[in-house]
């Protein structure tokens, strides 16, 4: 049986000394509390396999976390106050989901390339105008979820990933569809909404797996030839 220990929404300021005692935890949770700080003492849970940190106030995490080596599940820290996340996160090369939204980051680490196993991303309404190139080295990543940012662009590198499944770029600042996007070979869903895009490249109708194209509130017309294209083959377009 898992061992869990949940101290999610206890109204504590501050993790209680125990907790880290608790060695054979493989699962902690501690979201929807006031944190402002975890001790490096979360590195004596060397059974982690998922840490929920989520809804505190935190304004860093430890670099502690790179030294938990069972962590390969879920790492949230979705909505706290992150300006930066440590260099050490990349040393999570078995991670499988992280969650970092909803903190006013401004920027992703170069590191961010060397968690190999990523399979899902989350990093919404982080204000980030860029990525870091390193990303297209998450070979097994499938799902990439950047609404709310200030992204005018994607790195070439974005064409390496070549798992990719979902990609949600909704309410950001592209003017075009970037073309790093062409020719990704599993590519099944891609949100575009509400960006500043005037116009449909002809390579988005040879996107062979693409079932979901959402336009709506950018200045698509929705009878560009790609569009129908996709439209004759069976995917939904949304413009």
């Amino acid at each position: 049986m898992t061992r869990v220990v949940d101290l999610g929404r206890s109204g504590l300021t501050a993790v209680p000394p125990g907790v880290w005692r608790e060695t054979d935890a493989e699962v902690l949770v501690l979201a929807g509390n006031a944190l402002t700080h975890v001790p490096d003492d979360l590195a004596a849970l060397t059974r982690l396999h998922t840490l929920d940190l989520g809804h505190n106030a935190l304004a860093a995490v430890p670099g502690a976390l790179g030294s938990l080596p069972a962590l390969t599940r879920c790492l949230y820290l979705h909505d706290n106050r992150l300006t930066a996340l440590p260099a050490a996160l990349g040393r999570l090369r078995s991670l499988a989901y992280l969650n970092v939204g909803d903190n006013p980051l401004g920027a992703l680490p170069d590191e961010l390339g060397d968690m190999a196993a990523l399979q899902e991303l989350r990093a919404q309404r982080c204000g980030l105008t860029g990525l870091p190139e390193s990303v297209g080295r998450l070979s097994a990543l499938r799902e990439l979820w950047l609404r709310g940012n200030a992204l005018t662009a994607l790195p070439e590198s974005v064409a390496g990933l070549g798992a990719l499944r979902e990609l949600e770029l909704r309410e950001n600042a592209l003017r075009t569809v970037p073309a790093a996007l062409a020719g990704l070979p599993l590519l099944r869903r891609l949100d575009l909404r509400a960006n500043a895009i005037g116009d449909v490249p002809g390579w988005l109708a040879e996107l062979p797996a693409l079932e979901k194209l959402d336009l709506r509130w950018n200045g698509v017309e929705g009878t560009e030839a790609p569009l129908v294209a996709l439209r004759e083959r069976g995917c939904a377009v949304l413009a």
